[in-house]
């Protein structure tokens, strides 16, 4: 690895999140952004705000992100890392354009911005790239000097995104009664998107079949699966499952579901089921709603014994990841030779987005990456 306090030429960290509302009055203008241009009523926003009112209209979201932030912090100055992080959202306070701003005037030019998602797809990883563009637009629209903003690459198998989702999973098995533990089945989940967007996430060469999306969940799964059955000497049955569709019914989107997978290992005769979200950096309200709420509750109905693992979050391992990933990429930017740490079969993503990777419907300006609008 090259010298973790060496940060040039980066001047700042960008941590780029989703966002969330922190209250009842809160949710509907929050989920106005969400689906700004789409044309959704109101009333059915409220609908769809039901979640959310669940929880007092509060996602746990902006929380998480805060305690991410001191960790990120506490680690950088434990080893030497000059390097301030700054936080913003794409849809709700503190927004992304304020806070490049405030970048800007503070007086930085060279920005890395760590996505709050691990792998790649248009929704996880371009229309971050977007809204950056985005973002530099209304900066340029204002006269600022604009910064040069790169984007770390995807850390689905970085060691230090790994090993707690392993932990987690190693705790949710012993929580399991003792007599079905040996024969539970791990269900890994993440977030269903369209096929179609599914098929042509990642670089072109990886285009169809789920594309980039499947195959990096699907590695991670793996990793986590074999990490368990070395460590406790049980191999379980696993399967990639998917949560949180939105979508209309007749566009398909990636199956099966977590509920019907329940229903599934049930009748199959399963005598236990552990659930891993590990498509999610952070338990936001899709983890809370759709796994510890709906899949706890078809569970229950089905007599089923189930526990859901923790996901990274703000865990000292996942900070130091990010140390790395930074020095990596700023000796990169510095023309030095680097090894990059990644764990399967898989490999070190890129570290700039290619022409065609992870398209849009309607083409849109993009920054970070082979195809920016901005250098």
């Amino acid at each position: 690895m090259p010298d973790a306090r060496d940060v040039s030429p980066y001047d700042a960290l960008l941590l780029l999140s989703f966002g969330g509302p922190e209250g009842p009055d809160d949710v509907v203008p929050f989920l106005e952004n969400v689906t700004r241009g789409r044309g959704i009523p109101k009333e059915r926003l409220k609908e769809v705000g039901q979640h959310y009112f669940l929880f007092g209209g509060v996602s746990p979201i902006n929380d998480q992100n805060r305690a991410l932030l001191d960790a990120l912090r506490k680690d950088f100055a434990e080893h030497g890392l000059d390097l301030p992080v700054y936080w913003g959202n794409r849809n709700w306070a503190p927004y992304l354009t304020d806070t490049l701003r405030e970048m800007v005037r503070d007086g930085r030019r060279r920005i890395l911005v760590l996505a709050t998602s691990a792998y790649a797809s248009y929704s996880g990883c371009r229309q971050y790239r977007e809204n950056l563009a985005d973002a530099l637009a209304a900066l340029e629209a204002e006269g600022l000097e604009l910064p040069k903003v790169d984007k770390l690459r995807h850390y689905f198998n970085h060691p230090g995104f790994l090993e707690p989702m392993i932990d987690g999973v190693l705790r949710s098995l012993a929580e399991l009664p003792e007599d079905v533990r040996d024969g539970a089945h791990l269900a890994f989940s993440t977030h269903s998107i369209p096929t179609a967007s599914a098929d042509t996430s990642g670089p072109v060469e990886e285009h169809g079949d789920g594309g980039a999306y499947v195959k990096q969940h699907l590695d991670v799964a793996q990793q986590i699966a074999d990490a368990v059955r070395e460590r406790t000497g049980v191999d379980h049955p696993w399967q990639l499952v998917y949560q949180s569709r939105s979508g209309a019914p007749h566009i398909p989107w990636l199956e099966p579901d977590i509920c019907d997978h329940l229903d599934e290992r049930h009748a199959a005769g399963a005598p236990a089921v552990v659930i891993a979200p590990i498509g999610f950096v952070s338990d936001h309200m899709e983890v809370l709603y759709d796994l510890d709420t709906e899949a706890k509750a078809r569970a229950e109905e089905l007599g089923l014994p189930m526990r859901r693992s923790a996901t990274v979050g703000a865990d000292p391992r996942f900070a130091a990841a990010i140390r790395e990933l930074v020095a990596e990429r700023a000796a990169v930017e510095r023309g030095q030779d680097v090894t990059p740490c990644a764990l399967g079969a898989l490999g070190a993503s890129h570290n700039l987005c290619p022409v065609g990777c992870c398209p849009a419907r309607a083409p849109r300006p993009v920054a970070a990456g082979a195809d920016s609008t901005y250098a």
